[in-house]
């Protein structure tokens, strides 16, 4: 691997250019890390991968194994820099534009001509990890596995377990299963961001975790649950869906939760067992 390492260091004095504060870029420098993200991506020569962030192209290379790679750059200098440096891959293809305003499933069709089973590997810009993962889960059709660098507070904050749960965990193990890969200490980039990292994987669920409950009322009542953390379960829910108290105790009961627990120590499984008392309820408009 090191024989094969494009040190960003060594490409940006090439042609002149500094990290970019306002984009966020932190340069990967560390060949152990890389190999790292290789290994849990699980690189076939039929993959299709879309690469968020490429840089310097220093992952891009490697991923050049798989059968089409879409590289998507926010930076317009480096998008010139990746076509010039990673000409000789026919298979890559580099992109500028905003992940977030993006529909890359379309363009990953477009470019590789398939609409499902893609992967995403990347490193993203720490200020918009939360909106882009909720987009990569969200949008149809959805990867199959998501390999990418996060902040290490918000890679514990996706795995947790009650009773550590947050409205982010529940959002992202409502569509797939999480693993914190390894931890990425910060002098693994330049410049060296003010937090230590994670890699982290994500395996998309294939089918819907509770296909008895629209995925927009789990929300709607776990939101509910969330909207004020320091309250009783009962309390928020209360408050959050202006149901009378006497009514979410009553729902409480049959879904077998008690009054006084506070919604980060739920499961899943007991979110979904409230939903469905709420669902056949005579309030289930309202909280639609």
């Amino acid at each position: 691997m090191n024989n094969n390492f494009h040190d960003p260091r060594l490409i940006l004095k090439k042609y002149g250019l500094y990290p970019k504060k306002g984009l966020g870029q932190n340069f990967l420098i560390s060949p152990k890390v890389l190999r790292t993200i290789l290994q849990a991506s699980e690189i076939t020569p039929q993959d299709t991968i879309l690469e968020i962030g490429p840089g310097t192209g220093v992952l891009t290379r490697h991923l050049a194994a798989a059968r089409c790679v879409v590289a998507i750059e926010l930076d317009e200098t480096l998008v010139q820099i990746l076509r010039q440096e990673l000409a000789q891959y026919p298979n890559i293809h580099i992109v500028q534009g905003n992940i977030l305003e993006i529909e890359h499933p379309q363009l990953v069709a477009e470019l590789c001509g398939i609409e499902k089973n893609y992967k995403i590997i990347g490193n993203l810009p720490y200020y918009i990890t939360s909106h882009a993962i909720r987009r990569f889960l969200e949008i149809q059709p959805s990867p199959s596995l998501v390999i990418i660098m996060v902040q290490k507070e918000v890679a514990e904050r996706i795995t947790a377990t009650p009773p550590k749960m947050s409205l982010l965990a529940v959002s992202v193990q409502y569509y797939a299963i999480p693993e914190m890969v390894t931890l990425v200490r910060r002098t693994a980039f330049i410049p060296p961001p003010e937090v230590d990292s994670a890699v982290l994987r994500l395996r998309v669920r294939e089918h819907p975790l509770f296909p008895d409950i629209p995925s927009d009322i789990y929300f709607r009542i776990v939101s509910a649950g969330f909207a004020q953390k320091r309250k009783s379960l009962l309390n928020s829910l209360s408050s959050s869906l202006n149901l009378p108290k006497s009514r979410i105790a009553t729902l409480l009961d049959k879904a077998s939760i008690d009054h006084n627990v506070r919604a980060e120590q739920l499961t899943l499984e007991d979110w979904a067992r409230i939903c469905r008392q709420l669902m056949e309820c005579e309030s289930y408009p309202t909280v639609r």
